[in-house]
Parts: C-alpha cells; structure tokens; sequence
C-alpha cells in the first residue's frame, strides 16, 4: 500500500474543495471524487503544485447506485490506503414537496443518504480492521428539525446525524472515529443549485464563508468529535428548538425558506 490518503466526495467546489487544500496543506494525498472531471483535474493539479502532495482524480456520479462500490473497487485497484473518509457530497431543493421533480428528490436521497451509507460501510470495514480512520459526515443544522419548502433535504441531513452518531457510538475503542457536522446556510455553490440565494435564510446576515465552515469540521474531525455544530448562533438555535413548541419551529423554518 502507498502512504494513507483523504477520500473526499463532491471536492470540486465549495467546502470539498476546502477540505481538499486542508488536507493537502498538512502533506496528505487526497482522492478527488465528484462528477465533473476537468474541475478535479485543476483542482488536482493546483494542490500538487502548491503542496507537493499526490492528488487523484476519480469522476465518479453518486446519483448512481452502482457508485459508491465502483469507488472503492478502484481506490483498492489502486493500492491505496484511505484513512480519512469525508462524506461531502450532496445537494438540495427549494419549493413545495409536490411542486418538486420527484425523480430528482429521489437522486437527492441518493446522494445525500444511500452514498453517504455505502461509502461508510465500504471504507469503514477495512479501517476497523487495521485499527486506524477518521470519517467526517457533512450534515447541517437542517438536520434537527423539519423543513417545510425544503422537506426532503431537511429530512436528509436528519438521517446524517441520526447514522453517524450511532457508527459513532459502536466504534467506540476501535481506533475510527465518526465526526458528524453540521453547519448552517454557508456562501457556496449550494445555494443557487438549490435556488435558495434568495430565501430569508440566506439574506440575513451573518452566512458563514465556506474556509471558516471546512476549518471547523476539520479540526472537530481530526480532535475526534462525535457531533459538531459551527458558530454558536447554530449551536442554540439547533438546541433551543428542542424546547419550543415543534408547531412553532415548524413556522419559523418555513418562514426563513421562503423567498424574503
């Protein structure tokens, strides 16, 4: 096997891409996965130059259920040793559940849950046996309440938490950790994909920037977090809305995910 390596998904822009120049920064290789492969191949060739470090390219459409097996085969057929799992990739949508495209509700979950499921079980088999990984699930602080105009995200990034917090609880002394973290509306790509740049949500002030977001949830990973929430306006709204009436958090998020 060649040295330990970060398999990142959905690292072509955004947070991935923050997390890719972290890891890189800290003289580990990285596997770029995502589905458009010229941004990986740039990205890719930015973090060997600036780092010196090996970064592989593997285009890969986590749409696709066959996916997340077809990744691991090739990390493997490339005698490559993955300690670091960081389950980045997903998207959202905006609007009334019925109003949605069903067939890309049903790519969301995909994505969002199913991929995140099997790349974890995948990669999570052989780090328990060498005794040796770190797995850092994205989720949001979606993930602690109900989303009218954004239910199947919503519904999504609950499953996150829910999932890796018990990994986390079985792999208790084995050697692999699982970080869940969760950050709030963010200025990245994933805004205007889901067509929620204009919602309350992301008019208000205070949206976090993406290299803040990745610095938390690496560090929260690396000290071996359970579960991570960044900015402490985050951490008591995700809290305090376990104490007020779940008809009234249903309001105010409905509220914020609409159009201001």
């Amino acid at each position: 096997m060649s040295r330990k390596v970060a398999l990142i998904t959905g690292a072509s822009a955004g947070l991935g891409e923050q997390f890719a120049q972290l890891f890189a920064r800290d003289g580990h290789d990285v596997i770029l996965v995502a589905r458009t492969a010229s941004k990986l191949e740039a990205l890719a060739s930015k973090l060997e130059q600036e780092h010196k470090v090996k970064a592989h390219v593997l285009a890969a459409d986590l749409t696709r259920p066959e996916e997340p097996q077809r990744i691991f085969d090739e990390v493997r057929s490339r005698q490559l040793e993955v300690e670091f799992l960081v389950n980045n990739a997903g998207f959202g949508s905006s609007g009334p559940f019925l109003e949605q495209n069903l067939a890309r509700e049903e790519e969301m979950v995909e994505v969002n849950c199913t991929a995140l499921l099997k790349l974890t079980w995948l990669f999570a088999k052989p780090m328990k046996e060498r005794g040796s990984g770190r797995i850092l699930n994205i989720a949001s602080t979606a993930g602690f309440q109900s989303g009218p105009y954004m239910a199947t995200y919503f519904a999504t990034k609950a499953f996150v938490i829910s999932f890796s917090e018990a990994l986390a609880y079985e792999l208790k002394g084995s050697g692999v950790t699982v970080t869940c973290h969760c950050p709030g509306a963010t200025h990245t790509e994933f805004a205007l994909r889901a067509g929620t740049e204009k919602s309350r949500l992301f008019q208000r002030p205070g949206v976090a920037q993406a290299p803040d977001v990745a610095a938390d949830a690496y560090t929260s990973m690396m000290k071996g977090r359970v579960l991570a929430i960044h900015g402490a306006l985050n951490w008591i709204t995700s809290f305090g809305g376990r104490f007020a009436p779940r008809a009234m958090v249903r309001s105010i998020t409905a509220s914020l995910n609409r159009s201001a």
